[in-house]
C-alpha cells in the first residue's frame, strides 16, 4: 500500500502520500466490512421472518430487489459526486445514509418498514467506487490491484461476521427481530473510526452533476427491475398492461438516457466508454456473475432453513445457517486475494474464464448433490472460488479500462452492473419461486431451486464465453 514519495515535476499531479497508506488500508477494510455485514446479516434469519412478518419465501425476494434497485439509483450519483467534490467527503455522507437505513431496519415491526430501511441501506453500493477513487489517486496500478483484492476480502469477511453475529443474536435473544440491529452497530463503528483516518483525494476532473441523466437512468432501470420482479405474480401477468408498461417504458427511458448522456458536456456516465471493448466485456461478465451470486442469496438461505419434512432443504437453525455459509464465503475471500497473482501467471482473460467455469461447475454440483449437507457445502465452495476470482478481476479490470481521472466512474459502472445483474437474478428467482409456491403455502416446491440452479449454470457459461473477448488493454500506452 505504501510507496516512497517522489518529487512531482512542475505541472504534474501532487505527489502521492506514503504516510496515508496505512490509514487507507484500515479505512477500506472497515468500510467494506461494514458493507458486507449490511449485506449478509439477514441470511440466517430470513426463514424466521416468514413467520414473524407474515410473508412468503417468494415475497422475501423483495428484500433483495428493493435493496438492489436503491443501489442502482445511488451508485452513479455517489460515484460522480465523489469525482466532483471529493471521495472522502461523499463517503462520509454515504456512511451516514446507510447508518440511517440500518436504524430503520433495526426498528422494523413490519415488512414494509424493513423494505424502507433496505432501500436506504442500498447506498452501501457507493462505498466501493468512492474507495477506488481514493486508491487510484494515491497508489500505483499494482498496489491498486492488491488493495482491491483486500477490499473484496474485507467485504466477504463482513458477510461472514454479519451472518454469525445475527445468528448468535437470533439464537440467544428471544425477540427474533433483535438481529436486525447488527448492521447499525457495524456502520456506526466504520463511520466513527474512518472519519479522522481517511485522506481526501486531490485530483478532480471538474464539471457538474448531471441531475437529468441521473434521474432518467434511475427511472429507467428501476422500472425494468420492477417489471421483472413482479412479472408473473397475480395482477402482474407477463402480458398485463402494468408489467408491459414497466418493461417497455423502462427500456424507452433508458434509451432516452443514453441519448441525453451523449449530448451532455458532463454526463453522469459517459456512455462513450462502452466503445472500449474491455469496458463492454467487463459489463457483461459482471452482470452474469452477479446475476447468480446475488440472485441466489435469499433462495440459498431459505433452502438451508427449510425443514426436511417438505422433501428437501437442510432444516438448519439461524446460527447453523450462518456457519454453513462461511466455507463458501471464505473461499471467495481467499480467491479474491489470490486473483492478482493468478492473473499475472495465466493472464486476465484466462482468470475471467476460469472464474465463470468454476461458478458453472459449482451450481451444477449443487443441482446434483443437494440432498446432503456436506456435498452441498462443497459445491458452494467450488462456486465460491469462481465468484472470488470474478469479484476481484472484474472490479480491477473495469477501473483499468477507463482513464485514471474517471476511476470512480469506471468502478461505479461496475458496481451499478453488479446491482443490475443482482436485480435481474433476484427478479428471476422471485418469478420462479412464486410459480412453484402453491396458494396458502409460505415455501415453494423443490422445482423452484432446481430451475434457478440450472439457470445459473447457463448464465455462468455465458460469462465464460464473453470472457473470450477480453483483450490485454483498451488504453493507449
Amino acid at each position: 500500500m505504501t510507496q516512497a514519495p517522489a518529487q512531482a515535476p512542475s505541472g504534474s499531479a501532487p505527489p502521492r502520500l506514503a504516510a496515508s497508506g496505512m490509514a487507507i488500508l484500515v479505512s477500506i477494510v472497515l468500510v467494506e466490512m461494514s458493507s458486507g455485514i449490511t449485506q449478509g446479516f439477514l441470511a440466517p434469519v430470513l426463514r424466521g421472518l416468514t413467520d414473524v412478518l407474515h410473508v412468503t419465501a417468494a415475497e422475501l425476494n423483495w428484500i433483495s430487489i428493493a435493496n438492489l434497485m436503491a443501489s442502482v439509483a445511488f451508485t452513479p450519483v455517489l460515484s460522480r459526486l465523489g469525482d466532483l467534490h471529493g471521495h472522502r467527503r461523499v463517503l462520509r455522507w454515504n456512511l451516514a445514509v446507510v447508518l440511517l437505513g440500518s436504524v430503520v431496519v433495526g426498528m422494523s415491526g413490519s415488512f414494509r418498514t424493513l423494505l424502507i430501511g433496505q432501500i436506504l441501506q442500498g447506498a452501501f453500493a457507493g462505498f466501493f467506487p468512492l474507495l477506488v477513487g481514493i486508491l487510484r489517486n494515491r497508489t500505483s496500478e499494482a498496489e491498486s490491484r492488491r488493495s482491491i483484492g483486500v477490499m473484496v476480502a474485507a467485504l466477504v469477511g463482513g458477510l461472514c461476521v454479519g451472518m454469525v453475529a445475527s445468528g448468535l443474536v437470533a439464537h440467544y435473544v428471544d425477540t427474533p427481530t433483535s438481529a436486525l440491529w447488527v448492521p447499525a452497530a457495524a456502520v456506526c463503528v466504520a463511520l466513527l473510526v474512518t472519519w479522522p483516518l481517511l485522506p481526501e483525494t486531490t485530483e478532480r476532473p471538474g464539471g457538474r452533476l448531471d441531475a437529468r441523466g441521473g434521474v432518467l437512468l434511475c427511472v429507467g432501470l428501476v422500472a425494468i427491475m420492477l417489471g421483472l420482479g413482479q412479472g408473473g405474480l397475480p395482477g402482474w401477468e407477463w402480458t398485463s398492461p402494468r408489467t408491459l408498461a414497466c418493461l417497455f417504458g423502462g427500456i424507452a427511458v433508458t434509451a432516452v438516457w443514453a441519448l441525453v448522456e451523449l449530448r451532455s458536456p458532463d454526463p453522469m456516465i459517459d456512455v462513450r466508454l462502452f466503445r472500449r471493448r474491455n469496458v463492454t466485456v467487463m459489463a457483461l461478465v459482471t452482470t452474469t456473475f452477479s446475476f447468480c451470486m446475488i440472485g441466489l442469496q435469499v433462495a440459498g438461505a431459505v433452502f438451508l432453513g427449510t425443514p426436511r419434512e417438505l422433501g428437501y432443504g437442510m432444516g438448519l437453525a439461524p446460527l447453523q445457517i450462518a456457519f454453513a455459509t462461511i466455507p463458501g464465503l471464505a473461499v471467495i475471500a481467499l480467491a479474491a486475494v489470490a486473483a492478482p497473482r493468478l492473473s499475472a501467471r495465466i493472464g486476465d482473460r484466462a482468470t475471467l474464464m476460469l472464474g465463470s467455469l468454476l461458478m458453472a461447475t459449482g451450481y451444477a454440483l449443487t443441482l446434483a448433490f443437494h440432498t446432503t449437507l456436506t456435498p452441498y457445502l462443497l459445491s458452494t465452495v467450488v462456486a465460491g472460488l469462481g465468484t472470488g476470482l470474478l469479484q476481484q478481476s472484474t472490479r480491477t479490470l473495469a477501473v483499468e479500462a477507463v482513464p485514471q481521472d474517471q476511476a470512480a466512474v469506471g468502478s461505479g459502472i461496475n458496481e451499478l452492473l453488479i446491482n443490475v445483474g443482482g436485480s435481474l437474478g433476484a427478479a428471476c428467482v422471485l418469478a420462479v419461486t412464486a410459480a412453484y409456491t402453491s396458494a396458502g403455502s409460505a415455501l415453494p416446491a423443490f422445482g423452484a431451486y432446481a430451475t434457478t440452479w440450472t439457470v445459473c449454470v447457463g448464465v455462468s457459461l455465458l460469462g465464460a464465453l464473453v470472457s473470450l473477448l477480453h483483450r490485454r488493454s483498451d488504453l493507449p500506452a
